[in-house]
């Protein structure tokens, strides 16, 4: 059973999945309620959910279900983009009538973005070969997702000959070891730096299991290192492959 609310907040409403019957009592709500624009209320931050794990199991296979079926009514020329908690969080806020302009139009773009990607990937293309030639490139991206996110910073030089990690400035919000990280790391080569940084972070209470290390490029030793030292760390990149693009932070900031 879903839950709704209007305009993300107030007066519940309960609709059916798909093979589930309207009782009586049922059918006079949702009769009295039918012209009511409904939104889905995402949870996010300080909200409370209102239905329990199973309800929202539950809701989210009728979710699939409709989905499917509309998709298999219209043809395999609707494509949806999956859903997750991030769209669900940026579709009721845009819905929200309560939502200031200011947010409005940064979960619109957003959106708009998730939806240009997506675009994007159902091009055609043709493979290629290339040479790969070798600052904080992800931090802006973060901030162009979330606005008042807490960024700490932690400053690390690699030896050149012996790849030995060394930590030269750090910073965290004083509450760190109660928050879970987003550990961003552009080009995961060897992971000593990583492994590193993330010693510096347990060193101010912080668990392993709260850490989530975003990257964009990952070799296969690189993860494996990792993962070793810290087995409760979570590791998010987009490829995993035995070269990475070393010459990114030179491409990416000019300084090739």
């Amino acid at each position: 059973m879903e839950t709704y609310f209007e305009s993300g907040i107030g007066t519940e409403i309960k609709m059916p999945c798909q093979n589930q019957q309207l009782n009586n009592n049922d059918r006079q709500e949702h009769a009295a309620m039918s012209s009511t624009k409904q939104v889905r209320f995402a949870s996010c931050g300080n909200s409370v959910l209102t239905e329990s794990n199973r309800d929202a199991e539950v809701a989210e296979t009728c979710e699939n279900v409709f989905n499917s079926e509309l998709q298999r009514q219209i043809g395999s020329q609707l494509k949806l983009l999956p859903l997750n908690d991030q769209i669900r969080e940026l579709q009721t806020i845009i819905r929200d009538k309560s939502t200031s302009r200011g947010d409005f139009v940064f979960c619109a773009d957003r959106l708009i973005r998730l939806v240009v990607e997506e675009g994007l990937n159902q091009l055609p293309y043709s493979e290629c070969t290339v040479t790969t030639p070798t600052g904080e490139a992800m931090e802006q991206g973060l901030r162009d997702c979330c606005r008042s996110i807490r960024i700490g910073k932690i400053l690390i030089q690699s030896d050149e000959d012996t790849q030995k990690a060394k930590v030269y400035y750090a910073k965290f919000p004083p509450d760190i070891s109660r928050r879970k990280v987003l550990l961003m790391y552009p080009i995961l080569s060897t992971g000593n730096t990583v492994i590193e940084a993330v010693r510096v972070l347990t060193e101010h209470g912080l668990q392993p299991k709260h850490i989530i290390l975003l990257s964009l490029f990952s070799t296969p030793h690189g993860a494996k290192s990792i993962i070793q030292e810290f087995p409760e760390i979570t590791i998010l990149t987009t490829e995993v492959h035995p070269v990475a693009p070393t010459h990114f932070g030179q491409r990416y900031f000019g300084t090739d």
